[in-house]
């Protein structure tokens, strides 16, 4: 076999990782949290613009709160995308795939006052949660239990974000 017939062949190889889950357990999930991924990175993104836009009276306290959380977001990406790989799917590869998955609203708004921002991050971290919720129960389904556990420690996670965000907006407006 000439060198372009082998990387012609490595090219075609599958990336299929063995499992003990069902074929439509690997599709169901995976495809599961390829929209998670896709959820996650457009949060990430959101969260870091009004990082990066917000202003004001609390833009310190609002600044730094929204660079933890886009920390805490980003984070989860690369387990999520692991966890596809581990089971034998294949996730995202571009931002147009981001695109076409993703169920969090994109804000390319010119100004957003910082109440806005934090009202509209409450909403899409519980928007999230739900939708975790809803994966969690797919892969009780298949009894994926190992996606399970790791989609209990990003619900915890983005409660606390969450809480966080609901206890900003509870007592006064911000900016």
């Amino acid at each position: 076999m000439g060198d372009m017939s082998k990387v012609a062949a490595r090219r075609k190889a599958p990336l299929e990782t063995p499992t003990d889950l069902g074929s439509n357990a690997v599709k169901d999930v995976s495809a599961g949290l390829n929209q998670l991924l896709a959820d996650t990175f457009a949060l990430y993104l959101k969260t870091k613009n009004f990082h990066w836009h917000v202003s004001g009276v609390h833009f310190r306290d609002l600044h730094l709160l929204f660079d933890e959380h886009g920390d805490q977001i980003f984070a989860m990406t690369d387990d999520i995308a692991e966890r596809v790989r581990k089971i034998g799917g294949t996730t995202l590869r571009s931002i147009g795939h981001i695109a076409r998955l993703q169920r969090v609203e994109d804000n390319d708004a010119d100004f957003v006052t910082p109440t806005d921002m934090v009202a509209e991050l409450r909403e899409d971290n519980k928007n999230l949660v739900a939708r975790m919720r809803e994966l969690h129960d797919m892969c009780d389904e298949h009894r994926d239990v190992a996606t399970a556990s790791l989609i209990e420690n990003w619900i915890d996670q983005t409660e606390r974000r969450l809480w966080f965000l609901f206890e900003i907006s509870r007592h006064e407006q911000v900016g």
